[in-house]
């Protein structure tokens, strides 16, 4: 008996012992091992602990190292191909009210949304000055001038999107109404459900979100907005993402 043989023979004994993930890393150890490991029968026994059903009817022309490979991993990290929607094609129109009187109104590029603010005005809450500078992606712009808002009063807002490459229109907020103010985050919340093309039928419950964000006044309860952002984070937390939920509204 040659060293290779009982080598091979302790592997073999060992093998069957491990899960799925174990023996598929094994495999990249060398080539005795990868032979060794790939045993249709280790992977018959690791797939039908999986899928029990599995023993009634074997699968048709797939080995079941393959069936284990594609089907045990986890399928919601993929990454989206690219957008075919661009920010550049789109206009956000964003109206506020304060009860019925109009406070701000504005037709928005869907690139000057994503620039972000640049010169954040003097004397801008810390809390909010990190939310503004940070990392991560976010939609927003800055009030220029600046508008105040009584927060004892009823606000609302509607934002409507226009897209130049179909010259079609939808729906993104309408007249909701601030219901949320965040006094030590310096931002009021007001949020809509999406209406989805009736192509994507199983699609529904996300939400979009439009902040007001704001610096105290010298008077109480009177807040000077200075910047508006709008997120859709129940689904969307990149550029690319967003694009594609965007552009599966119900476009009219």
């Amino acid at each position: 008996m040659t060293r290779d043989w009982l080598y091979g023979e302790v592997l073999k004994a060992v093998f069957p012992l491990l899960d799925g993930k174990d023996l598929a890393s094994c495999m990249l150890v060398c080539r005795q091992w990868r032979d060794i490991a790939r045993d249709e029968y280790l992977w018959k026994c690791i797939c039908t602990k999986r899928w029990p059903s599995i023993c009634k009817r074997p699968p048709p022309a797939i080995s079941y190292y393959k069936l284990f490979v594609t089907f045990s991993r986890s399928q919601f990290n993929q990454s989206l191909p690219p957008a075919r929607l661009s920010f550049d094609d789109l206009e956000f129109y964003i109206d506020v009210w304060l009860e019925q009187t109009l406070v701000f109104s504005e037709a928005v590029s869907g690139a000057a949304l994503t620039t972000g603010i640049k010169n954040p005005p003097a004397g801008i809450p810390s809390i909010l000055k990190a939310h503004v500078d940070g990392a991560d992606y976010k939609m927003i712009m800055q009030v220029d001038p600046r508008f105040t808002l009584s927060l004892g009063q009823r606000i609302s807002v509607s934002v409507l999107l226009a897209r130049k490459d179909t010259n079609e229109m939808a729906c993104i907020v309408n007249q909701s109404a601030f219901e949320y103010v965040d006094a030590n985050a310096f931002q009021a919340l007001a949020y809509d459900y999406l209406r989805f093309s009736a192509r994507h039928p199983f699609i529904s419950g996300v939400r979009a979100w439009v902040s007001l964000l704001f610096m105290a006044n010298n008077y109480n309860n009177v807040v000077d907005v200075f910047g508006i952002e709008i997120d859709f984070c129940d689904a969307a937390n990149s550029e690319n993402e967003v694009l594609w939920l965007l552009d599966m509204l119900d476009w009219k």
